[in-house]
């Protein structure tokens, strides 16, 4: 099975601090503090999914069947897939994280660590234990 706008959507919302926009009247931005990472299409168009990748990565795809650089980002080695055979689900999952990752280094520090900090599960605590003391009696005056 190949993957769909919903799985694509589910995926990149389980990213930590990641969020969606719907920008330019019909795509939906995946981002990591407003900065997008992936582009899906809510209508039928050229493309259906766009996404950064490594350069290396951006050489290899550009040269399979269905995938295509991407209109207006190619040059900073983003990739668009033509159809949603273009690749299978799992080769598709780690890209897609990939990409959700090289944006993510590119965040200024103090918000790489903010957005770190936000995403770690909170534990319950369990109540300090104090050790009793017993207290020693001394006579009263």
């Amino acid at each position: 099975m190949h993957a769909d706008v919903d799985w694509v959507r589910e995926l990149c919302l389980s990213f930590p601090g990641a969020t969606e926009k719907v920008t330019w009247g019909h795509d939906l931005t995946f981002r990591i503090s407003e900065k997008i990472f992936a582009v899906t299409v809510l209508e039928p168009a050229k493309v259906w999914l766009s996404f950064k990748c490594s350069a290396e990565n951006f050489a290899d795809l550009t040269e399979r069947a269905g995938i295509i650089p991407a209109p207006y980002m190619a040059r900073n080695q983003w990739v668009a897939l033509e159809n949603k055979e273009a690749l299978p689900k799992e080769e598709l999952a780690g890209l897609l994280r990939e990409s959700y990752e090289q944006v993510f280094s590119k965040l200024p520090k103090k918000i790489q660590e903010a957005l770190s900090q936000a995403s770690r599960p909170r534990t319950k605590r369990k109540p300090i234990r104090r050790s009793v003391r017993k207290r020693s009696r001394s006579p009263r005056s």
